[in-house]
Order: structure tokens, then sequence, then C-alpha cells
């Protein structure tokens, strides 16, 4: 695939600066799902940094064949980029970059870019478009894709006092049965998020509804200390 006009200058500066040493732990930290140039987050982010300087963001007309090309791209710190990028204009989007979002969540999904996304994408396209909020959660809901299932439990991660906590109590109530790992632990990130706005809620839900031992762990962890 051919590398975009505006990507171009940023794939030279991956290569230099790839540490094969670092790319070796990074494989193995991830399960040997992905390949990585190496390259330790404070230099990424500075390199990326520096490309927006020089270049600005994303360019919109070709938003769609560069986060393609990043998502098709082997190495990990492509999809770090594609991710970081659109978040700078998180709150700018129109309603049709949702399915730009759910390729990025359906595709070379784990738990890094998906903790991502739902914090720092659909979070915030949720907050520009509650009208979306019930189609959308209720799709996805039901889609049984554990990565859509997880962005539903996690997408309110930053609301705070806008938690919407009926959405999230009825997430967390469809979902309290699963055995999947990523969504028992994404269970209880959301409650233990949201007890630092309002703990006797989570208290309250954990000892109304049946949650595996991961899931209530998780929500108390904070409480507890």
């Amino acid at each position: 695939m051919k590398i975009p006009d505006y990507i171009r200058p940023l794939y030279v500066e991956l290569e230099k600066h790839a540490n094969s040493e670092n790319a070796v732990q990074m494989q193995k930290y991830m399960k040997s799902r992905f390949e990585f140039f190496g390259i330790k987050s404070p230099l990424r982010r500075e390199l990326y940094r520096k490309h927006i300087n020089q270049f600005g963001l994303i360019p919109v007309e070709n938003r769609e064949e560069i986060i393609h090309w990043c998502w098709e791209a082997p190495q990990r710190e492509w999809q770090y980029f594609a991710m970081e990028f659109l978040s700078k204009e998180a709150k700018k989007v129109n309603k049709e970059i949702i399915g730009l979002y759910e390729f990025m969540i359906v595709t070379k999904s784990w738990w890094d870019s998906i903790d991502y996304i739902s914090a720092n994408l659909a979070g915030p396209y949720m907050q520009k478009f509650p009208e979306q909020i019930p189609g959308l959660t209720t799709k996805w809901m039901g889609s049984g894709n554990m990565w859509l299932q997880r962005t539903c439990l996690l997408f309110q991660l930053r609301y705070k006092d806008r938690t919407n906590t009926e959405l999230l109590s009825s997430f967390i109530r469809q979902l309290a049965s699963s055995n999947e790992f990523f969504i028992r632990k994404a269970i209880g990130w959301a409650l233990r998020e949201y007890s630092k706005t309002n703990p006797e809620f989570v208290i309250r839900f954990v000892r109304e509804n049946k949650l595996s031992g991961l899931s209530e762990r998780e929500a108390l962890k904070w409480l507890r200390n």
C-alpha cells in the first residue's frame, strides 16, 4: 500500500529511531500480537509533536486513507499515531466519523487501542452526538464483539458527574456473566473510576448485583484503601 504523502516524513523519522531491543520487549508485552519499531512513548510522542508542528494534523480530505494506512501498517506505533492524532480533533468531528471509529475498534483489537479509543474518541463523540448513543450502544452490545462491548462499558470513563449511571448499569448487568477477562476487567474499571465521583453508588451497585470476583475487586479497589 502506497505511503500517503502526509505520512512519509514521519515514516522516515520512525525508521531512523527504531530500536530492535525495545521492539522485542514491547512485542512480548503485547503477547506477540504486533510488531514494533521499539520507540518508547516519550520519544514517540516527541516525534509526533514535531510532525504536527511541521505538517499539521491529519488532513480531513485524506483522513480515511491515512487512518486505514496506519491501521494496516505492521508496527503498532502507527496505530498509536492514528488514535492520538484523531483525538486532538475529537470535539470537532462530524457524525459520520463513527464508521471510522468502529473500524478501528474491531480491527487489530487489543486492550491498548480499545481503551484509548473508548475514552478519547468514542467518549467525546457520544457527548457531542448524544442522540447516537441508544442506536450505537444497542448495536455494539448485541454484536457479540467483545471489543465493541468493552467500548460501551468504557466510553463514559471520563464523564465523572455527567455519567449516565442507568446506562452504565444496564451494560454491566448485560455483561456481568461474561467469562471474558477483558469484559470483567472493564466492568471493574468503569465502576472504580466512577467511585471517585460517587462512591456510594458504586458500593451499593456492587452489593446489589452479582459480579465476578475480578470485577468486584477492581470496582472497590480505591474504596478499600
